[in-house]
C-alpha cells in the first residue's frame, strides 16, 4: 500500500479546491490549499511536498510563474501537474516545457485525476516494498516493523521505526519538519515540530547514521532534515 502522499494544491476558484481536496483526502492524501500564488511561495520556501497541484490562470502570478520559481529559483524538482481549463496543444506544450510533470483540462474528473497523480509518482518515486527495505547495512521488515542494523535489532519504539522507515524511503530528499511530523503523526496541531528534533536525535544514536555506516542525517537550519547515502571511505 503505498504512504499518503503530501500535495500542495494552488487553486483560486474555492470550489474547485474543495471538492479536488475532498476527492484526494479520500483517497488517502494529505491535501494542503492556497489561493494565492505568494501564499503557497512563502509557503514552499520553509516545507517540503510530494507533489504540487497548480492551476495555470492564477491572480497576479500565473501558474507558469510558480513553476518556474519552483524549477530555477528554488530547485525544487517536487513533480507538478498543471491543472487549466487552457487545452490548445500550444498551451499542453508550453506547459510540459516549462517543467510541468502532466496537465490535467477542466472540468476535473474524479478518477481521471487520482490517476494521473498515482502515475506522476510512480514515474518520480521507486516502487515501495510491501514487506521489507533493504538498504545495507539497514534492514526493515514492514510487516514486524523492525528495524536491523548490520544483523543486530535496533530497539526502536513504533513511531521512532515510522519516521526512519519514511526517512529511509525518501534518502536524498530535503523534508521539512511538518512533512515527516504529518507523514508519522498525521496532523495533530499539539504536537511541536521539536517532536521530530528528538525523535531525530534518537535515531541518529539508535542506528548509529554515521558515514562509516552510509548514512548521515544532515539539518537544514529552520527546515528540517535530509538522510544522505555517503562512501563509507
Amino acid at each position: 500500500m503505498r504512504t499518503p502522499m503530501r500535495i500542495a494544491m494552488l487553486e483560486d476558484d474555492r470550489d474547485q479546491s474543495s471538492t479536488v481536496a475532498a476527492w484526494l483526502n479520500e483517497a488517502g492524501h494529505d491535501i494542503h490549499q492556497y489561493a494565492h500564488p505568494r501564499e503557497l511561495m512563502k509557503i514552499a520556501g520553509r516545507e517540503s511536498f510530494d507533489l504540487f497541484l497548480i492551476d495555470w490562470n492564477l491572480p497576479e502570478i500565473s501558474g507558469e510563474a510558480v513553476l518556474t520559481w519552483l524549477r530555477k529559483d528554488r530547485g525544487d524538482l517536487t513533480p507538478v501537474i498543471f491543472v487549466t481549463a487552457r487545452d490548445a496543444e500550444e498551451d499542453i506544450v508550453a506547459a510540459l516545457g516549462a517543467g510541468a510533470d502532466d496537465y490535467i483540462v477542466k472540468p476535473v474528473r474524479r478518477l481521471e485525476m487520482i490517476s494521473r497523480i498515482e502515475a506522476v509518482l510512480r514515474r518520480s518515486r521507486p516502487r515501495e516494498p510491501e514487506r521489507e527495505l533493504d538498504l545495507p547495512p539497514y534492514h526493515f521488515d514492514l510487516l514486524a516493523k523492525q528495524c536491523f542494523v548490520s544483523g543486530e535489532l535496533a530497539e526502536l519504539t513504533d513511531k521512532e521505526f515510522e519516521l526512519a522507515l519514511f526517512m529511509f524511503r525518501n534518502v536524498g530528499r530535503l523534508l521539512s519538519r511538518g512533512h515527516l511530523l504529518e507523514a508519522v503523526w498525521g496532523r495533530n496541531p499539539n504536537l511541536a515540530t521539536r517532536t521530530i528534533d528528538t525523535h531525530v536525535s534518537r535515531l541518529r544514536s539508535k542506528l548509529a547514521l554515521r558515514p562509516e555506516n552510509g548514512f548521515r542525517l544532515v539539518p537544514t537550519y529552520n527546515y528540517g532534515y535530509r538522510l544522505e547515502q555517503v562512501s563509507a571511505s
